[in-house]
């Protein structure tokens, strides 16, 4: 039987959505968020983190068992697509192309 992933989606989704929104503060702060599209990339990590959050705990308290697989199938894909968004703004700040 596969072992349930959700509490592990749902605190990693928390964690990069608070290391999101510090990324988004620093550029707003430096006043350089209008120079690059970094602050873009930041902003649809953090809506795709806080979808992965929410529909974890919702798989988390779901009743039926078809409900919580595609509550988690749903936060999975959230969460990778935000990690996706993370990793593209990591290379940004990589190659200087800020």
């Amino acid at each position: 039987m596969m072992e349930k992933k959700s509490s592990h989606i749902l605190n990693a989704s928390s964690n990069l959505l608070g290391f999101s929104l510090v990324i988004i503060t620093s550029l707003k702060i430096s006043k350089i968020s209008h120079s690059t599209h970094l602050d873009e990339f930041a902003g649809i990590a953090c809506i795709f983190f806080a979808f992965s959050c929410f529909f974890s705990f919702l798989s988390i308290r779901a009743k039926s068992e078809e409900r919580r697989n595609r509550f988690e199938d749903i936060a999975d894909y959230s969460f990778l697509i935000a990690l996706f968004c993370i990793v593209l703004a990591v290379i940004i700040v990589t190659m200087n192309i800020i």
